[in-house]
């Protein structure tokens, strides 16, 4: 029987991140020998990584830079969320995010592509990151904003997880605490656009669709039909434009007020939460 302890298994789980049983079988395989016990969940994870492929990678994190008026964003995925707040894999997002400032990247192909100073592109990192953890690992999406200056806010909606929510907020004049306080409002709200002009004209004609045949339905007068149409399309535009949102702080202002009241115009934004 190989000679290892329980002490041995909690160790190497921690160390790689691996599963109870592929830890044991690996020490079993080196014969207590941790060194070789890691050897080995590399060898046998990098065989299982095509396998892992069409795995769902639906938990994670998202992690943030600004800094000189450019703003990263990125999302770091796994399958279960006790990978999510192991070491290995937060320190592995951590070093993504790094190599996405460094290299500039505006999206995930072009990080995956991009070479880090020990010659490894970031897929091949993460190929073996996957391998030594023994789930699928994958980087989702990245967005890059540039701007007079550019605030980030992340936002965990457990406290035992890394953020699973990531803000960008360029401005053109103001201070931070406006951006902080535009970029928390981001989380929390959910705009999809920046202003009304960014909504697909389809989309606001699908809108207008649904809220005429609403209105016919509930059985409103015909003649009231206009304005009741256009009051529902409104609707969506504050649920929608970041721009036009009730503030979260004060609900009787909205975002575009705040912003005004701070000497700041918002340029553009970029919201990442885990998994959707």
């Amino acid at each position: 029987m190989a000679n290892y302890t329980a002490a041995d298994i909690k160790a190497l789980r921690e160390q790689t991140g691996a599963g109870m049983m592929d830890v044991k079988k690996a020490l079993d395989e080196a014969e207590g020998d941790r060194a070789k016990a890691v050897e080995i969940l590399r060898v046998k994870g990098l065989k299982g990584v095509t396998k892992r492929e069409g795995r769902s990678a639906s938990n994670g994190l998202v992690a943030a830079s600004a800094t000189d008026g450019v703003g990263t964003l990125v999302e770091v995925n796994c399958e279960t969320d006790f990978v999510a707040k192991g070491e290995k894999f937060i320190a592995l997002a951590d070093q993504v995010l790094t190599q996405a400032v460094a290299a500039g990247a505006t999206d995930a192909d072009s990080l995956l592509k991009s070479t880090l100073e020990d010659g490894k592109t970031v897929q091949e990192l993460l190929d073996e990151a996957n391998a030594t953890i023994g789930e699928k690992i994958e980087v989702r999406r990245v967005a890059r904003l540039e701007g007079d200056k550019v605030v980030s806010y992340l936002h965990k909606t457990s406290p035992d997880l890394p953020a699973q929510i990531g803000v960008l907020v360029a401005l053109e004049g103001g201070d931070e605490s406006v951006g902080r306080d535009v970029a928390m409002h981001i989380a929390a709200f959910s705009p999809t656009v920046l202003t009304r002009d960014e909504v697909p004209a389809e989309t606001v004609e699908n809108e207008r669709r649904v809220a005429e045949a609403t209105a016919k339905e509930e059985g409103k007068p015909e003649a009231a039909l206009p304005r009741i149409v256009e009051g529902r399309v409104n609707g969506y535009f504050k649920e929608n434009v970041l721009l036009e949102q009730p503030f979260a702080k004060e609900p009787k202002k909205t975002v575009a007020k705040v912003l005004e009241e701070g000497g700041a115009a918002a340029t553009s934004f970029a919201r990442f939460r885990v998994g959707q």
